[in-house]
């Protein structure tokens, strides 16, 4: 008898074909690890519930009935026990997630480890006559070397997961697609690594310190030698307008090279430094090797693959930009659509840039996930930022880390190029009178509706606002035009979020910044006289703030600090002043460094990922999609994506066309009508319908009102 697994128009795809596909993949993932035992097992066993009568009579059928086939692997491994037992949990949730142990109370239909234990399946027992349970010889590691075995233990089966999934979704896409399926894995990271040489070849002869770009030649210089060094954490602490963006590539593709490692990630807390160090790295490296991936969009779990849910995103390119959020809550994800990249983080570079925005809710953990990284995955991790963050004393292991950049508060004196002024307490109108009276000049404030606001009374000639109510490649556009104003001496005056404080290559004659932590404030500076062509006497950033309160989420606590330094008379720009907020902040913090208890989840070898993936959200206010089709490709995307399925390709292209809003803002838009989901499919994805409400100096208007302000 032929026992299928998969039917596409043209032809089957037998059981055996597919497990032993998706086990060789599965181990060539885990291999990046030392694994590929524990890989090739878990690929062999996932499907072996589809030898029951009951799924070969639905397949055949081409039936919609429900039939459990992910039990049987993990109870194969239950009765199996030993080592065998780690992997019911991702043979059991590789469609629908990784479960929570539960308890031995628990009933057959319960959605748990222990339920799937006594749930009643069809008999698959037909596998042992083409399968045979592959031997595993390795151990997940040292359990005498860590400082928590368990959380250890937890992430090795959540990379375990992450290769199964991911070589069950290519095994299964290259059968429905014939064969036909390109990965575009990009070229090597050699190849990337001459291409920067080529490209910095000629900044490499400035030998002259005493110069802007001169020093950041030293320190690319020192980051190029510094890649050299074995794999580990380090951290490069440069001054803004130091070039720390070319100088932390430059460490990550030679570190890459000398120690064989497959890609870079780049970890960012802004969408919009996402954007901008996106585009620098497309225009050195080639479009073909980057990958921008910071949408929100979350696919439904199936019994059956999808054409959508193959189009998830695996992060398969040398080099990787994404955000906090999308990289630490993978981290601690159980959904299939969420994990299966997961591997292609181990073996990387992977950079923290603007370290010091790590979420301090949820700040333990994500330590000791680096860690993981670093001491079982074989990855190294940098810390960069111009304000570094006190975060060795978290670490739990006996690592080093390694500073990248030369004589740092050496550098740090040079590039001072701001004379900082706290103006106090300051209406909107007074604010605006300030900023009419300044011909180029850099206005933040903590909220898209306060940008918004300020922008409506103050709109006019040379007068822009910028924000993530505006999608990415209009954000670029508008960019580009004030970068040109800014560099011909026209009036300027941009009005703007925390998007444009890091990583954005602006200057301007002044700043004015709305009280927010240190670390905002010192970035929000770093927009005014970047070049160090005028004394920093004659250049200011304004500390302001406005009477009235407002909510600002995640941020209350870094501006209660700030508040609190700037009151003690403390020099918020200098290192000591900067170690001071961080100490300051932490403190406060306490307990709250894990503040949803995310390690209590991991004890005694019984895991609840689903229940940790519930708590482990980075922003509480939930962050929903809307694609918006005001331009002639974003339009042939929209019906693309309506009627044919999602492709990796129209994903991250349609990226480009998406704005982020809290859940608050979505139900307002809804509520008029003006929103609407783009498919019954995909879950927190829609189209903005009333095109109206989105104008090219504003955005998407946020006038409706909401119980809850909008951040950057």
């Amino acid at each position: 008898m032929e026992y299928i697994a998969h039917f596409n128009e043209e032809h089957s795809q037998t059981i055996k074909d597919h497990l032993y596909g998706t086990a060789k993949l599965a181990g060539d993932f885990a291999e990046r690890f030392g694994k590929a035992d524990w890989g090739y097992c878990c690929g062999m066993l996932h499907d072996i519930g589809k030898y029951s009568h009951a799924f070969q009579e639905k397949i055949k059928n081409n039936s919609d009935k429900k039939v459990d086939h992910s039990t049987a692997g993990a109870k194969e491994c239950f009765e199996k026990g030993r080592m065998y037992g780690f992997m019911s949990y991702c043979i059991a949730g590789h469609h629908s997630g990784l479960p929570d142990h539960g308890s031995s109370s628990d009933a057959g239909n319960a959605p748990t480890l222990e339920g799937r234990k006594r749930k009643q399946i069809e008999d698959y027992s037909a596998f042992k006559s083409e399968i045979k349970i592959p031997e595993i010889n390795t151990t997940p590691f040292d359990p005498l070397k860590e400082p928590d075995p368990d959380f250890s233990l937890s992430v090795f089966i959540r990379m375990l997961y992450s290769c199964l999934v991911d070589a069950d979704f290519l095994d299964t896409e290259n059968f429905m697609k014939n064969g036909e399926t390109l990965r575009e894995a990009g070229e090597d990271i050699s190849v990337l690594l001459e291409r920067l040489k080529g490209y910095v070849a000629d900044w490499l002869l400035n030998e002259d310190t005493d110069t802007v770009n001169g020093r950041r030649t030293e320190i690319l210089r020192h980051c190029f030698e510094s890649g050299r060094r074995e794999r580990g954490i380090f951290q490069l602490t440069v001054p803004t307008g130091g070039g720390k963006t070319i100088a932390s590539l430059a460490f990550a593709l030679q570190h890459a090279v000398e120690n064989h490692m497959d890609r870079v990630i780049y970890v960012i807390p802004y969408t919009s430094i996402i954007e901008q160090n996106a585009e620098v790295f497309r225009r050195i490296l080639g479009d073909q090797n980057v990958l921008e991936n910071h949408y929100n969009v979350d696919y439904e779990s199936s019994e059956e693959l999808k054409p959508m849910q193959l189009a998830s995103e695996n992060w398969d390119k040398p080099v990787v930009v994404t955000t906090n959020v999308q990289f630490f809550e993978s981290l601690f994800a159980n959904k299939s659509s969420r994990c299966r990249k997961l591997h292609n983080i181990a073996n990387s570079v992977v950079i923290f840039d603007e370290a010091q925005m790590l979420p301090t809710d949820y700040l333990k953990p994500c330590i000791a996930m680096m860690e993981e990284l670093v001491g079982n995955f074989r990855s190294s991790i940098v810390l960069c930022t111009a304000t570094q963050p006190a975060l060795t004393s978290f670490f739990q292991r006996k690592m080093s880390v390694t500073e990248l950049c030369p004589r740092v508060e050496e550098q740090f004196r040079f590039f001072e190029r701001v004379t900082f002024k706290n103006v106090g307490i300051v209406s909107e109108d007074e604010l605006i009178e300030k900023l009419e009276q300044e011909d180029q000049a850099l206005c933040i404030v903590n909220t898209k509706k306060r940008a918004q606001r300020i922008y409506q009374k103050m709109k006019g000639k040379g007068v822009f606002h910028l924000s993530t109510t505006m999608y990415p490649k209009h954000r670029r556009r508008i960019l580009e035009k004030i970068r040109k104003l800014v560099k011909n001496g026209e009036r300027c005056i941009l009005i703007s979020t925390s998007l444009v404080e890091a990583g954005v290559d602006l200057d301007f004659r002044a700043v004015y910044r709305q009280l927010a932590g240190v670390d905002s404030m010192i970035q929000a500076a770093g927009r005014c006289n970047r070049e160090g062509k005028r004394d920093a006497k004659d250049s200011f950033a304004y500390i302001f703030q406005f009477e009235e309160k407002e909510y600002v989420p995640g941020q209350q606590l870094q501006i209660d600090v700030s508040k609190m330094l700037l009151s003690g008379g403390v020099d918020i720009s200098s290192l000591r002043g900067i170690e001071k907020y961080f100490e300051a902040l932490y403190h406060f913090r306490g307990e709250s460094l894990d503040k949803k208890k995310i390690f209590e989840e991991f004890k005694k070898q019984r895991y609840n990922f689903a229940k940790a993936a519930r708590e482990f959200k980075l922003i509480e206010e939930n962050t929903l999609t809307v694609f918006v089709s005001r331009e002639e490709e974003a339009e042939e995307l929209l019906q693309q994506i309506k009627y044919q399925g999602y492709t990796k390709s129209s994903m991250r292209k349609a990226g480009q066309y998406c704005v982020q809003l809290y859940e608050g803002d979505i139900e307002k838009l809804q509520g008029a009508g003006m929103l609407r989901p783009i498919s019954e499919d995909i879950e927190d994805f829609f189209e903005l319908v009333d095109k109206e409400q989105y104008t090219e100096e504003m955005g998407l208007n946020l006038g409706i009102e909401s119980g809850v302000a909008v951040l950057m």
